[in-house]
């Protein structure tokens, strides 16, 4: 079960391509999953869910992937054909990713909104914004991401491959630069910034499910536990703050008070959604919210990214030597997931 948002040109089936890919047995089952930019979590609580009742079933691999830089342009009107004048591309990823087709704007606009409905400034949220970098590139610096990575050897024309072992983004971004950034969607009056919102990347990430009896049968040890998990929806131009109506639902579904949370992941698509979820989830210790940085610093491949938060949650439990957790992720149509974890 593998999450992917954007599947136009990759091909049919596109989790069925990467578990062949992977060298998986033909006999293995496989389905996409696309809740938007939950679904790589959205991924992990269908596989927790099959294992719950289908008894045939040792073993899944949940997940997701996106590779947003190789989302191509449409050309609409060519299947009914364009009789006189141009013909205009569209940007898929915007169309099919990052496009509030409900209100025929830009998700960046429905980012403006919550920071003026929970009043967040510019100011907080390039705060905000350098606090993840600096969480991210520290570390990133002392290898905490090393047991989450799996490097990648990238083919050259010419040469030996490169391989990339670590996360590109926390890396670019200029710190000096990022007061001076224009609005990247409010142009007028805007406070959301290329540098305050998260960036576009390509990126993938997977778990292996198994119940405990099976896993120590094995004798494999489980990194983690799944205590709950639970999905929330509000109006579209709201989605941005939808983790705060999801994340009570994956408490009471976990059996656990929110004041028995550890730490938590919450997905920075823009800086404002970790402000505004803060703020009405009463988490008033950032020290406990995306420990070693967030989407705003790491990236947001969509269909990967709810993946991606539960296994970050799992190494910040391990290096704080703590035992619950819980990650959250928003979606574009006003939804979001979210999933309560135990260190084992």
């Amino acid at each position: 079960l593998l999450g992917n948002v954007v599947s136009a040109g990759i091909g049919q089936a596109p989790a069925r391509q990467a578990t062949m890919a992977a060298g998986l047995p033909e006999s293995t089952i496989c389905t996409t999953i696309n809740k938007v930019c939950a679904s790589g979590m959205k991924s992990t609580m269908l596989g927790a869910q099959t294992l719950m009742v289908d008894k045939t079933k040792t073993a899944i691999v949940t997940g997701g992937f996106e590779s947003m830089s190789n989302i191509p342009h449409y050309l609409m009107s060519s299947r009914s054909g364009t009789a006189l004048g141009n013909a205009t591309l569209t940007d898929g990823l915007v169309h099919d990713g990052l496009w509030d087709c409900y209100n025929d704007q830009h998700m960046g606009m429905c980012a403006e909104k919550c920071a003026s409905d929970h009043e967040f400034s510019r100011e907080d949220q390039d705060a905000y914004c350098l606090e993840s970098y600096e969480r991210a590139q520290a570390a990133i610096g002392n290898g905490t991401f090393e047991e989450e990575i799996v490097p990648v050897d990238v083919p050259q024309r010419r040469g030996d491959p490169i391989t990339v072992a670590n996360d590109e983004e926390p890396g670019a971004l200029k710190l000096d630069k990022v007061p001076a950034l224009k609005p990247a969607f409010d142009r007028k009056a805007g406070t959301v910034t290329a540098a305050n919102a998260s960036s576009l990347n390509d990126g993938a990430a997977a778990m292996v499910l198994m119940r405990e009896e099976d896993a120590k049968a094995r004798g494999i040890d489980p990194i983690g536990r799944i205590l709950g998990f639970g999905d929330a929806a509000r109006d579209p131009v709201d989605f941005t703050i939808a983790p705060s109506l999801a994340v009570p639902v994956a408490l009471t579904n976990a059996g656990v008070a929110a004041s028995d949370i550890d730490y938590h992941e919450i997905n920075e698509a823009f800086s404002v959604v970790a402000l505004a979820n803060m703020k009405l989830l009463g988490l008033d210790d950032p020290s406990k919210v995306n420990v070693f940085g967030g989407a705003v610093a790491l990236g947001h491949p969509i269909g990967m990214s709810g993946a991606r938060i539960i296994g970050t949650l799992l190494t910040v439990l391990k290096a704080k030597d703590a035992s619950l957790g819980c990650a959250s992720i928003c979606n574009g149509g006003g939804g979001a997931s979210a999933i309560v974890v135990e260190r084992m």
